[in-house]
This record gives structure tokens, C-alpha cells and sequence, in this order.
């Protein structure tokens, strides 16, 4: 280095030099040219008649060849120390315009942060175009003349799970995705699936007449039962609470409840619950088919936790939600004849149970069920379009594609978004330079009429890899059943996203007055998200906009267009509206730098279950020393809970602090945020005996909804409670949730929780 300076210095400081000349001569041997390089000062040799080379200056001799040798030299000093500042050069600038593509990289949107300057920070952009102008590119591709056209492409009068009508609408979703060049693929499951006996048809005799049923639910109990008849309602919780309170014995009755409000197999779950021994449902006056599915749970319930792929070896095992007693649906008019036409006190959650207790042992019905048990193949269909940045990390756009009967509302408007959503995003990627940086898989079920079993099949069969790659799902079933307002279900993390969506989105939703709950609702589980949610702890959302009443054809022959657009005034905007925020949520996930996770949402109702056991647990304490020992305590979940605010305040904080120049930073802090849900999941109990294994949002003994409801019944003395089965399932929620935590924090060596 000493002699490059040395050598450099002569250069800038010492005598001129001559010229250097470039010899440029073809190489004879090749195809390439060399380039001859010579300083005429020091190496310009002439070759003399007599062979011997001609030195400059008249130099001859070793001599000659010392100031030679000493010239090749330095010339050697001066082409490293030239090479050498090119590479520094070179360095330095490939450093700076690095930097730069970084930081055009590396911007976000939507941070799991509440502080401002992160929000303002973080502008979002993905490489080579600006979020305005995504949002810009996806309400072109988007209009209700196309969708119109989906819905004449996808509608059907009749495409059941697993009939022939299925398998069309399945190849047209298919030749779709080809076209799109979207690489579609095909998943086959075979299922087992209640369906009404062609030779013996269900019926329901009253007063002596026995009358034929068109509707079914699948997977009821079979047989016949007779019992006295007592009205219920919805059938929900309260109303059976209500009954007792009146003091009516349930048992071995047949209960009458009206459809809506909870999901059939939840009334059929309350009704077994109370002893009863069948149970009838029906709809709206005008309704005279009725069709649904008693299963509490979803997927196929001879299969729970794994998957029906044809000739697996699996023991024989049954979902522990399939029903003990008979469950059927029956027209709007039987259901008024058996109640005795009862006008009065129908809408009064006060006078209903005196009314039908006055009747309850005068009028018996009997009830028989002939469904069978058979074995269908359903189809889902797939298509992915592959981000830029990381394509092994994806959001899931699914649609359930069967149908009781025409089902337009619920399946024919989803399928209809989801196409045109591929469309739409595939020509923004091929034709307008739209680069998204995750990927985005495109999901027709089938079997979702069934109890959601074509997705909940596809999950169970590649859990491992879901669980790990795939950070959201968007369920585009039932979008639109009315105009007056929106509502959405969704995990906290994805409270904010559809906030800000909301907000953000103007057109087409302008001139349409619209109520927007800021408040998610909670997640049922017949939702088509809850498996996803609640089962494989992907952050998940449903969502739909909303007519003043619930629209009461879904699952009935009456689901048609027609109806649809009587529900909903300027159908086709809306159902653009709809398809505007799956897609403007689609493309800020996969646009934004850092995903558009806010972790405050899930941080509160932690705090708030913490606060409730601590207050119940201190107060039966108190109360009722000799029932709950001391050794019970609410310090650790206080702990856990205080683990979770402080790892989500120092990821913030770490966010807050960072450059964020770093694309596999950026990655890991994305993983981080993935992970959250994921941990979420109960390790400690069986995803088949307890498929939705989710602490906060699950069902089952393991959440802590239910560690809330086993100290309420421990304050109310009842007889079940078990002091010492609680205190194992506090301190597994407990640890479940301190895991979360510990993972959200970071690398083991960055933990500094006591445990």
C-alpha cells in the first residue's frame, strides 16, 4: 500500500509522462481481441538490423535493464493502485444505489403500531409503483359489467356438493385460472355426507297426519321419535335459560325453533343439551324447502383432524359434534299449525314460554328421519399468482362454489368476485407492471353447504405447510345480502386493515348511505373463516354488507338473483363495492413492506380475560374460601399477559427504531407478526377431539371463555365443577399464552421473562 501511495503521488506530483498508447490487434487464434497496453517513456522498445533492442537515452547494458526493471515496476504499482480505486469507486456506488433501492423497498403501510410517526413512516410501496397508483389499477380492472357477466358464467339452478352440476362450475373455475396463467391445480377429497333416502322420505306427523319434508339437515340422528311439543324460540342459550326459568321439563321433548340468529347445529347442540329428543326448524312464511347441516364442528365429521383423501388407512373415528337426537326442518305453515297458529306474544321474549307452556302437554308430534350415510368426490380448485419478493409466503382468497339450489347470495356472487379478483390482479401483474411481493392463492370449495368441508378437508391435509407460509384468508361467501350497512368478523389483527380500508375506499360505494361497524363481530363457528382462524391459526376475515333485516333465503330454493336484488337496492354496485375491499385488502398485504398486523387488539382482550379470572377468582376467594383454594392464584396469567404488552411494545419499539433497509429484517419481523396467531393454538389438546384449538377465540375446555364460565359455575355451586381440572386448564391456557409471547419477543437469548 506504501508504494501504491508513493507511486500514486508520482503520478499527480511528479514529471508529465508520455502518451500510453492502446495496440488493439485480433487474436487469430479466437474469436475475441486483446488489448496490448504500453507506456511509451518507459517501454517504448525499438528492435535495431542487428536483433539487439534499442534503449532511450542511449542507455545500455545492466543498467538499461535495472531502470527497466524498476519502470516495470512501478508500472505494476500504478495498474494495482489504478485497479484499486476502481473497486473502491465501484463499491461505494453500488453501496449508495443500493441504499437507495432499499428504501424505495422497504417502505410499509400499515405497522403493527399504534404511534403516528410509524403510520407516517410507513407510506407503503411496493418495487416500482406507489400504493395510490395500485389502488388506482385494480378500479380499473374492476366493473359491474364484467361481474354481471361472472354471474350468467358461474350461476346454475342446481350444483350440490359432489353432483355433476359441481364438477362444471369446478372446470369453468378451472379454465379460468389457466387463462390467466395462474397455474391452477385441482385437490380431491372423498367425504361422507348425509343425504334424504330416496325409498323413505322424512316426515313429521301431527294430529294423526303424517306429512312428507322436501328439506333435510344432513348428518342427523336417525330414526323416529315422539314427544311433546315446546317452542323455543331461536333456540339460542337464553331461550332455553328462559324455559327453565318457567320451569318446564325438556326432557324427551320435540323442540320447535325459528331459523336465524345461530347456526342450526347449534340449536340442535343447545336442545340435546336440555335432554330434549328431536328437534324442528323452519323458516320464513314463504319458505318451503329448508336445507342445512347439524354438524358442531366442520369438515367431514368421519375424519376430524385429518384429511378424507381417497384410500387412506385411518381408524374408524367420529366428530364428538355430530348430534344424538333427530333434527329436521318443516314448512313455515306446519310450524304454525302445530303451534296453534300462536299470533300472540311470538315477538315478546317475555310471554312466549307462557304461551307455549300452556300447550306443551296437550300436542305430540312424531318425527322421522331416513337420511343415509354416502360417500361423495368434491373438487376445490386452486390458482396462485406468484409474488416477487417472497413467493413462499401467501394470502388465501377462497369462495364456496355448491349450492343447496340456485344459492346466488351464497355462493354464485362470491365465486363471481373471486374470478374476477384473479382476473383483475393477473392483468395488473402481466400487462401493468404490478409486482406484488407475496404471493396469492385463489380457492373455490367445494362442500361448503356440508359444514365448510371442501376448505376445512384442504387445510387438515397440509396444515404444516399453512401454518407456517399462509398469513391471511378472506372469505368471500355471502358478501352482499343487502345495501344499508357493512359488517365484518375478522381476527384483532386485522381490525385496522379493515378500518382502513373502509376508509380509504370511496368509489363505487359513494351515494350508497352505509352503517360501518367499527366493532368486529364475534366469528361463529359455521363461518367459513373460523377453521382457518380458530383450526390452523392463520389471522382470518368474513365480511358482508348488510340489509336492515338478515335475508332469510340463504340454503332455501329461493336463494336467486331476483330475490337478491329485491334485498338490495343497485345490486351490481354493491357486489362492486364488495369485491373492491377484498381486492384493496388482497393488495395491501401483499404490497405493503411489513404486514398489516395490529397486535392492540388482540394485547386488549387479553387484558380484559386477565382482569375477569382475577376479579372472579379474588372474589370466590373471598366469598367462598373452603371452594377455591389459595393455591389457585391469577398471578400468573397476569405475568403472561404482562409478557405479551411488553414483547408487542418492544417489537414496536425495535420497528420504531429501524430503517427497516433490511428486506430479511423486514422478513423476519413479518414471520414474527405470522407466528402470533399460529401460537395462539393450544399445543395440549387434540386438534381431533378439539379441532379449534385457538385460546381466544376457540371452542372448548382449553379457552379462556370457558375458564370464565367454570368460575362462574363455581360461584353458583354447581354440581359438575372439578377445582382441580380448572387449575390444569388456567395453567395450560396460561402457558399457552406465555409461548405467544415468548415468540412474539424474539430470539430466545433477547427474553427476559421470569418463569
Amino acid at each position: 500500500m506504501e508504494q501504491a501511495r508513493t507511486t500514486i503521488s508520482k503520478i499527480f506530483n511528479g514529471e508529465p509522462r508520455s502518451y500510453t498508447r492502446f495496440n488493439l490487434t485480433q487474436n487469430m487464434e479466437g474469436d475475441n481481441s486483446h488489448v496490448e497496453m504500453k507506456l511509451s517513456a518507459d517501454l517504448d522498445e525499438e528492435v535495431g538490423g542487428n536483433g539487439q533492442a534499442h534503449q532511450p537515452n542511449g542507455l545500455h547494458g545492466p543498467y538499461a535493464l535495472r531502470k527497466t526493471g524498476r519502470s516495470l515496476k512501478n508500472i505494476c504499482f500504478l495498474v494495482s493502485a489504478i485497479l484499486l480505486i476502481l473497486i473502491i469507486g465501484y463499491l461505494i456506488g453500488y453501496l449508495v444505489h443500493r441504499k437507495k433501492d432499499l428504501a424505495v423497498i422497504c417502505k410499509s403501510a400499515d405497522l403493527p403500531s399504534s404511534s403516528p410517526s410509524v403510520a407516517e413512516k410507513e407510506t407503503g410501496a411496493a418495487p416500482l409503483m406507489d400504493w395510490e397508483d395500485v389502488k388506482s389499477l385494480l378500479a380499473e380492472q374492476l366493473s359491474s359489467t364484467k361481474l354481471e357477466q361472472a354471474f350468467t358464467d358461474m350461476g346454475s339452478p342446481s350444483h350440490r356438493a359432489g353432483s355433476p352440476g359441481d364438477e362444471v362450475l369446478a372446470n369453468k373455475v378451472l379454465k379460468r385460472f389457466k387463462a390467466y396463467s395462474m397455474e391452477p391445480w385441482s385437490d380431491q377429497h372423498f367425504v361422507k355426507v348425509h343425504e334424504p333416502s330416496a325409498r323413505k322420505p322424512n316426515q313429521v306427523t301431527f294430529r294423526g297426519v303424517p306429512e312428507e319434508q322436501a328439506g333435510f339437515l344432513s348428518y342427523s340422528a336417525t330414526g323416529n321419535v315422539t314427544g311433546a311439543i315446546v317452542y323455543a324460540n331461536y333456540g339460542q342459550k337464553d331461550d332455553f335459560k328462559m324455559l327453565v326459568d318457567f320451569n318446564i321439563n325438556l326432557t324427551g321433548t320435540v323442540v320447535l325453533v325459528k331459523a336465524g340468529k345461530i347456526s342450526f347445529a347449534e340449536k340442535v347442540a343447545n336442545a340435546a343439551g336440555m335432554n330434549a329428543s328431536a328437534v324442528l326448524i323452519y323458516g320464513d312464511p314463504i319458505i318451503n324447502e329448508l336445507y342445512g347441516h347439524v354438524h358442531l364442528g366442520s369438515g367431514d365429521p368421519y375424519s376430524p383432524g385429518f384429511p378424507s383423501f381417497n384410500h387412506t388407512q385411518f381408524a374408524q373415528v367420529i366428530s364428538s359434534g355430530l348430534p344424538s337426537i333427530l333434527a329436521q326442518t318443516i314448512t313455515s305453515d306446519l310450524a304454525e299449525r302445530i303451534r296453534g297458529g300462536g299470533q300472540r306474544g311470538h315477538s315478546s321474549p317475555i310471554e312466549w314460554p307462557d304461551v307455549i307452556h300452556q300447550r306443551a302437554e296437550k300436542e305430540v308430534v312424531r318425527v322421522e328421519v331416513n337420511n343415509v350415510l354416502v360417500e361423495k368426490k368434491i373438487i376445490n380448485i386452486l390458482g396462485v399468482i406468484k409474488g416477487f419478493v417472497d413467493p413462499d409466503r401467501y394470502i388465501i382468497l377462497g369462495a364456496q362454489r355448491d349450492a343447496w339450489a340456485t344459492g346466488f347470495a351464497k355462493s354464485t356472487v362470491g365465486t363471481s368476485v373471486l374470478v374476477e379478483l384473479a382476473r383483475s390482479i393477473s392483468s395488473m401483474v402481466k400487462h401493468r407492471g404490478f409486482l406484488p411481493r407475496r404471493s396469492i392463492v385463489f380457492a373455490s370449495w367445494s362442500a361448503g353447504d356440508y359444514g365448510n368441508v371442501g376448505s376445512t378437508e384442504w387445510l387438515e391435509g397440509y396444515l404444516a405447510s399453512l401454518s407456517m407460509k399462509a398469513f391471511t384468508y378472506i372469505n368471500l361467501d355471502g358478501v352482499v345480502t343487502g345495501s344499508d350497512g357493512f359488517s365484518a368478523s375478522a381476527s384483532h389483527l386485522l381490525q385496522s386493515l379493515v378500518e382502513r380500508t373502509m376508509k380509504e375506499l370511496k368509489s363505487p360505494m359513494e351515494g350508497l348511505k352505509m352503517r360501518f361497524s367499527k366493532n368486529l363481530q364475534p366469528m361463529q363457528m359455521s363461518d367459513a373463516a373460523f377453521p382457518f382462524l380458530a383450526f390452523s391459526g392463520i389471522p382470518s376475515i368474513s365480511f358482508r354488507f348488510t340489509g336492515a333485516s338478515d335475508y332469510p333465503y340463504f340454503d332455501t330454493p329461493l336463494d336467486t338473483k331476483e330475490q337478491l336484488m329485491k334485498a338490495t337496492s343497485e345490486m351490481s354496485k354493491v357486489v362492486l363495492s364488495a369485491a373492491q375491499v377484498a381486492g384493496h385488502m388482497t393488495l395491501r398485504l401483499v404490497h405493503d413492506h411489513l404486514l398489516s398486523f395490529n397486535l392492540r387488539g388482540y394485547d386488549m382482550l387479553i387484558r380484559s380475560y386477565t382482569a375477569n379470572i382475577t376479579r372472579k377468582v379474588l372474589t370466590l376467594q373471598k366469598d367462598q374460601p373452603d371452594l377455591l383454594p389459595k393455591t389457585v392464584t391469577p398471578d400468573w396469567v397476569q405475568g403472561a399477559s404482562g409478557s405479551f404488552s411488553r414483547a408487542m411494545s418492544d417489537l414496536m419499539g425495535f420497528i420504531d427504531d429501524s430503517e427497516l433497509q433490511d428486506v430479511e429484517m423486514c422478513r423476519e419481523i413479518n414471520d414474527r407478526l405470522m407466528q402470533v396467531e399460529r401460537n395462539l393454538l393450544s399445543p395440549y389438546v387434540s386438534p381431533r377431539d378439539s379441532p379449534f384449538r385457538h385460546i381466544l377465540v376457540g371452542s372448548g375446555q382449553h379457552t379462556f371463555k370457558a375458564i370464565l364460565d367454570q368460575l362462574e359455575a363455581f360461584r353458583l355451586q354447581r354440581p359438575h365443577v372439578d377445582v382441580e381440572a380448572f387449575k390444569t386448564e388456567l395453567a395450560l391456557a396460561t402457558w399457552t399464552l406465555q409461548g405467544c409471547a415468548n415468540s412474539l419477543a424474539g430470539d430466545v437469548w433477547s427474553l427476559d421473562n421470569e418463569i
